[in-house]
């Protein structure tokens, strides 16, 4: 199988644009495609403040810039990644439109390219079922937010290649990152535990037994956490935690999957968390990225 060089990302929203900093910041020419211009005018923005932040506190060199930047390809169009060797996608979570996407892909992409799923819910099994290349599918779920979290969920599907995955392994080390192994189960390690636990404490703030903030302050003070769960799910995004327990609960039927009605109220008032301005707090800038 044909080495990495060139690195497609499907989905320029929070994940999408993190994974492709991070493959770009690690060397590799890195193609990210969205219908929304906005949103990929807005990652390259987005990145240069992040990269010259990171500069500025020591992390990356200031003659890595440019060149890192220039490594970060934007384009509307699937066919900029007829040349890639990994594809992640990184879209929302709906197997309906991630078959139609990969159904596309599999048409454009050459036979050796690999491709790999960000979900952090749904079966990569069923994923890969509907790509046309199950034997080359992967899971990578990366750890929000990706650029700063070294986690990534690696997950094969029932029909995955022993060396697919050892190939998509070795990528993730390449990048930076932390990989860990997981069988193909509904939320894998994080979200099994993290969507319960976040819906919880939306439904302690819908009871009104303390604020957003009180939560956030107990759990760090407690558990050692770095970020809160209502600041978590702030940078997540109420659509986004939607998505993830209509996902999770279809799969599970475990209650505490199942969507707290607060999230449905805040995303009828335009709440969504950072991406708004406003959430369980309110932002003076919907930036996402820090160093």
């Amino acid at each position: 199988m044909a080495s990495i060089k060139k690195v497609g990302v499907v989905g320029c929203g929070t994940m999408g644009s993190g994974i492709a900093i991070v493959s770009s910041r690690a060397g590799y020419e890195t193609f990210i495609v969205d219908s929304n211009e906005k949103n990929l005018s807005a990652l390259m923005t987005q990145s240069a403040d992040f990269f010259k932040k990171s500069i500025a506190r020591g992390k990356m060199s200031a003659d890595q810039l440019e060149p890192t930047l220039s490594r970060l390809h934007t384009s509307a169009n699937l066919q900029s990644l007829q040349d890639c060797d990994i594809v992640i996608e990184a879209i929302f979570e709906d197997l309906q439109v991630k078959h139609q996407l990969f159904a596309k892909l599999n048409q454009i992409c050459p036979s050796h390219t690999i491709f790999a799923s960000n979900t952090s819910t749904i079966s990569i099994t069923e994923i890969a079922g509907g790509s046309g290349r199950d034997e080359l599918f992967v899971g990578m779920h990366f750890c929000l937010p990706a650029q700063l979290m070294k986690l990534v969920e690696m997950s094969p599907g029932l029909n995955t290649s022993e060396d697919a995955f050892q190939k998509a392994w070795d990528f993730c080390i390449s990048l930076g990152q932390t990989p860990v192994k997981t069988q193909d189960t509904p939320g894998f390690i994080l979200n099994y535990f993290l969507i319960p636990f976040n819906n919880n404490a939306i439904r302690m703030v819908e009871a009104g037994i303390a604020t957003p903030e009180d939560i956030d302050k107990a759990i760090k003070a407690s558990m050692g956490y770095a970020m809160g769960p209502m600041q978590l799910l702030d940078l997540v995004g109420m659509d986004t935690q939607k998505l993830l327990c209509h996902a999770m609960h279809d799969l599970t039927h475990e209650p505490d999957a199942a969507c707290p009605p607060l999230v449905r109220r805040m995303i009828a008032a335009g709440h969504l968390g950072k991406k708004s301005g406003k959430g369980f707090f309110t932002y003076q800038n919907s930036k996402l990225f820090g160093a």
